[in-house]
């Protein structure tokens, strides 16, 4: 197997966030983050994201030698700099002067100066000063040894309602409807409490004045952001692209937090594709006093594993604290082991990199108490600053093994933005209980706890590629989607699905006539109705002579030609199906028409393990809450993870001999894992 390197650099990355222009004045702290840089093993910072006014202090007026000094320094240890463009924050003067770069929200308002990523996308001044900007940065730094990675703005998200935006808007639906309005109202129902728009310049983006309830324009509003996002970026890039053509570049994803479920202001699926490099800012709320720690370790391999699976290559970790952050409901710091474990996870899920956000705590401003690898005592001594050099250790150990390298997965699970957005707006259902993601999180979780490695996929991933298709809940299914599922299964795929999936077009418009009739065949069945519970509601279903639990829905399901393999007992639809299975041409499909109990995710998902013969990449014995995940280093060699996310010492056995690789010591049958504890064996 040939590795594949995110960039030029052949190692893994540590260090992150670092801000030197807010120590300009402190001379004596900008040498001491050298000295500590060293000690903790870091060898990349990334610089710039908030930097514009120490850039641009005055407009055309320019001062890159702090910036010069960052370069130099690194360099001077052999470290890298990842170079970010200005833009996610702009100084006071250009507010001023040019009011229509601040953005206009929902409401009409403008926005005042003060925060960052409040930018208007579609000013033709902000476009133009981004692109200024970052060619000056690109012609100073182009032969610098110690730029790395081009960093594009920070975070982007957001939206902006101006009457540039509006105008945007109306041109990105004339491009996608053909300039008829025909279409248009044709797509979003107009009809509709009278909605039918008959003049161009009646079209404006959805207010909450508004209700928002024309639900194919908030379809296409929501699309409509992500392309005008990506067309800023785009814009953003050209003098990169230009002067640095073999300089990769990369933005900065994210998560929804603090239920860490996928971003959703954002179709990352789509931005993906502009982008060299996957990265993304990690921040779970560890130790948080509704969900166990191993739960919470599983929706971050999620996470991780859609982002490793969006361009089937390593990706970075570009923001992580070390210690805690300072906007979460309760900012509650890591335990000791707790960062190195949560690091080792980044790694074995695929990223060649931790970094971090901060390096040193600012002085002043929100992020002053904002966790970092440099506290405000400037000590190496303190507990943070230890772990970090730890990880920062264990990293340079793993590098000539681990960077570049990737796994495989025989196991694809879909999860879809437009989906996401439409079943959102959907007035049905629970308007508190639909769920999607958090839905998703728990079927991949099934896999998680046995070690099956699983890539979180897009609908425009291929999916021959996967012996097993999971397709929970997706409610939005182009005709385009259903043939692809069709083939898949023809060919010989297995596919699961479910209650919600199917019920409406790319338009977010009802399928007429039943449900799509190609669904019909590959799955035997045709769903009649959904069932709705309140919270006090519940059913349960027989599988496999056991009874599992429904909460919040059931699939009333009428069968045509499936093996029924799992039965409402109680209500109406007792006796009816629950659970059905279909042979599909050379392939099968299963339906499961209930959200139930995760006892049965776990019993179903494993017999389809069984079944196909899904292997993890290496046979571990061990509880609930130790995770084994691994990289392949090439056809006979494997880096593998074993990760204890409990609060408790956990017994584990191998029953082949392994090089534990950190202690270069052999491990053969049982051994016990500390709490938060990790081994890095090769098999």
């Amino acid at each position: 197997m040939t590795k594949e390197y995110v960039t030029s650099e052949r190692r893994l990355l540590h260090g992150g966030d670092y801000n030197p222009e807010q120590w300009k004045d402190y001379p004596e702290v900008l040498e001491q983050d050298i000295e500590l840089m060293k000690k903790s093993g870091v060898n990349t910072v990334s610089v710039g994201m908030f930097s514009w006014t120490s850039m641009e202090p005055e407009e055309e007026v320019y001062d890159f030698e702090w910036l010069d000094q960052v370069f130099d320094r690194m360099n001077s240890i052999g470290g890298k700099v990842i170079l970010a463009t200005p833009s996610g924050a702009r100084p006071a003067w250009m507010a001023k002067k040019y009011p229509e770069v601040l953005r206009v929200d929902s409401l009409r308002r403008k926005q005042l100066y003060g925060a960052r990523h409040n930018h208007c996308y579609t000013s033709p001044y902000y476009r133009s000063k981004t692109q200024e900007i970052n060619r000056k940065l690109a012609e100073r730094y182009q032969n610098h040894p110690a730029l790395l990675l081009w960093h594009i703005s920070n975070e982007y998200g957001g939206e902006c309602h101006c009457n540039l935006c509006q105008e945007a808007f109306r041109g990105w639906l004339k491009a996608r409807y053909d300039n008829s309005l025909e279409k248009i109202n044709q797509a979003w129902w107009g009809p509709f409490w009278s909605h039918t728009i008959t003049d161009w310049n009646q079209i404006e983006s959805p207010s909450p004045i508004g209700e928002n309830l024309v639900h194919g324009m908030n379809l296409d509003w929501r699309r409509f952001v992500t392309d005008q996002t990506i067309d800023f970026y785009k814009n953003e890039i050209v003098p990169l692209r230009e002067i640095t053509p073999d300089i990769p570049i990369t933005t900065n994803f994210m998560s929804d937090n603090p239920e860490f479920i996928p971003f959703r202001g954002l179709d990352y699926s789509k931005f993906a594709k502009e982008v060299d490099i996957i990265s993304w800012d990690a921040y779970p709320a560890w130790h948080n006093d509704y969900e166990e720690t191993y739960e919470l370790a599983s929706k971050v391999a999620f996470i991780n594993d859609s982002f490793k699976s969006m361009k089937q290559k390593p990706w970075l970790l570009m923001e992580s604290t070390p210690s805690l952050v300072n906007w979460h409901q309760y900012n509650k710091p890591k335990r000791p082991n707790m960062h190195y474990l949560s690091s080792m996870q980044m790694l074995a899920h695929g990223s060649d990199s931790n970094l971090y956000f901060q390096w040193r705590k600012s002085r002043g401003a929100s992020e002053k108490f904002h966790g970092a690898v440099v506290d405000h005592d400037g000590s190496a001594e303190n507990r943070v600053f230890k772990e970090v050099s730890q990880v920062g250790a264990t990293m340079e150990k793993l590098s000539d093994k681990v960077v570049g390298t990737k796994r495989k997965a025989e196991v694809g699970l879909l999860y879809d933005w437009e989906s996401d957005w439409a079943l959102e707006d959907a007035q049905g259902f629970g308007l508190q209980t639909k769920d999607y993601p958090q839905t998703l999180q728990k079927h991949y979780q099934a896999f998680w706890e046995k070690d099956i490695p699983v890539d979180v996929i897009s609908k425009e991933n291929h999916f021959n590629e996967y012996k097993l298709l999971v397709v929970p809940m997706l409610y939005l299914m182009s005709e385009k989607t259903i043939t692809r599922l069709k083939d898949f299964v023809a060919a010989g795929g297995t596919l699961v699905s479910g209650y919600m999936t199917g019920l409406v077009n790319e338009s977010d418009l009802a399928y007429l006539g039943g449900w799509k009739k190609d669904l019909q065949d590959i799955f035997g069945i045709e769903p009649i109705e959904t069932d709705t519970f309140y919270p006090s509601d519940s059913n349960k279903i027989s599988y496999k002579e056991k009874m599992y639990t429904v909460k919040d829905y059931a699939t009333i399901i009428t069968n045509k030609n499936a093996d029924v393999i799992g039965n409402y007992l109680e209500d109406f639809y007792s006796e009816t199906p629950a659970v059905t299975y279909n042979k599909y041409h050379k392939g099968q499909a299963y339906y499961i028409g209930a959200r139930l109990e995760e006892a049965f995710n776990q019993v179903f998902y494993q017999d389809l393990i069984d079944e196909l013969n899904l292997s993890p990449i290496l046979k571990v014995d061990h509880e609930v809450g130790v995770s084994v995940q691994g990289r392949k280093v090439d056809e006979d060699t494997d880096i593998v993870f074993i990760m204890n996310f409990t609060e408790k010492k956990q017994t584990v056995k191998i029953e082949h001999e392994v090089l534990d690789v950190l202690t270069n010591e052999m491990i053969n049958g049982k051994f016990a894992l500390e709490p938060y504890e990790v081994k890095v064996i090769e098999k």
